[in-house]
């Protein structure tokens, strides 16, 4: 069967070869073709590779080969040819390089570096890349490296500027639980529970993740029975999946049933 797929492959490139009239427009109809089949397979991954080789300018092309090795876990072959998908369109990858700096390889220096690098080629517009501000992920990678305060920092510019622009109920709801988190890191409480407080608001009160921590401050403070509330709700909505995580890679700070469990029994032990 692979090979009856390789031959028509095969076919299908020769006559796209033979059907359009410049480099471009061949590798452009190589890749759109490669494209239908599964992200990662063998059969796109030659397919755009070939398209490539057609045109070694097709950035669309470049682009993708690199998400492709990414993503069936190649690294010495995603960042070489992803630093050529940036050479060719540094405006639109160089964010992009940076977001899958942080997420895949949680090289949080490297990432801030390359949205660094985006605000001075883009310097009156913020980038977005995977749909959320630059200034947003720089406050996750800050947290990464336990920089609490430039984390702080940037979460209050993002949730800031979407407030002005938006409105309060478009902020990415995990904004107010990292924040939270780099409140409750520097062991101010109170901001960390206006920040936990604020994701379950508009999380319809669903948030393993916020009640784990809020439940956590409570047993500092010695309020031990709402603390002990407060994590069999924690262990009820990750049941229910209602818990911070991410395709393909660990969120940061990602919690566990082990997490939720142990902190109960903590507080089944409190006299």
């Amino acid at each position: 069967m692979e090979r009856l797929l390789k031959l028509f492959l095969s076919i299908v490139v020769m006559f796209s070869v033979l059907s359009c009239d410049s480099k471009r427009e061949r590798a452009e109809a190589v890749y759109n073709r490669a494209i239908h089949y599964p992200q990662g397979s063998m059969m796109s991954i030659n397919g755009i590779k070939k398209a490539t080789e057609i045109d070694s300018t097709y950035q669309q092309a470049v682009y993708e080969l690199s998400v492709a090795y990414l993503k069936r876990g190649l690294p010495h072959k995603w960042k070489p040819q992803y630093d050529k998908s940036v050479l060719l369109d540094s405006v639109q990858r160089m964010p992009w390089r940076g977001y899958l700096h942080l997420w895949f390889y949680r090289d949080y220096k490297k990432a801030i570096e390359d949205f660094n690098s985006s605000d001075t080629l883009t310097p009156n517009f913020i980038d977005a890349p995977q749909g959320y501000s630059v200034d947003y992920w720089r406050g996750i990678c800050y947290l990464g490296l336990k920089d609490y305060k430039n984390s702080i920092a940037y979460f209050d510019k993002y949730i800031n500027i979407e407030i002005e622009e938006s409105g309060e109920d478009w902020v990415e709801v995990t904004a107010f639980l990292y924040r939270g988190i780099a409140y409750f890191e520097t062991e101010n409480y109170e901001e960390a529970l206006l920040n936990f407080d604020k994701q379950l608001q508009y999380s319809r009160d669903l948030s393993a993740d916020a009640k784990y921590y809020k439940a956590q401050i409570f047993k500092v403070q010695s309020e031990i029975d709402e603390a002990k509330v407060l994590i069999e709700a924690a262990i009820n909505d990750f049941e229910i999946g209602y818990y911070n995580n991410r395709p393909y890679v660990e969120t940061l700070r990602q919690i566990y049933p082990e997490d939720l469990q142990a902190l109960k029994t903590e507080l089944q032990n409190v006299n």
